[in-house]
């Protein structure tokens, strides 16, 4: 049982309910409920229909309230950086595969 706590948790794992999650990001259960309202983050949902947070969930969290408390954007410009830094990711993913493809092929070529 010990293993289990000293491994490192999945990011995508939904393990926070919403009070838990609202102390931790020290925003009001509410905020959180509104950001789901206007798409910002979908928690996960218990059979219970409870809403659960991942540790990525708390990150994107974290995210919204920096680009609103200190950057000063309004939830509509929160959705298009949010937006902009997912395609980003894609395709810093995507530049990746094709290296690593890249890479292969000259070694093939090499051979």
């Amino acid at each position: 049982m010990a293993a289990y706590w000293t491994q490192q948790r999945d990011s995508d794992e939904p393990c926070y309910v919403i009070s838990v999650a609202a102390r931790m990001v020290r925003v009001h259960s509410q905020t959180l409920r509104y950001y789901e309202r206007e798409g910002l983050l979908e928690p996960a949902r218990s059979r219970g229909n409870i809403r659960l947070y991942s540790q990525r969930d708390i990150e994107t969290l974290v995210r919204i309230k920096t680009l609103t408390e200190e950057l000063g954007l309004n939830l509509a410009g929160v959705q298009v950086v949010l937006r902009l830094m997912g395609r980003i990711t894609q395709m810093e993913d995507q530049i990746n595969l094709l290296t690593e493809e890249l890479v292969k092929a000259k070694q093939r070529e090499a051979q």
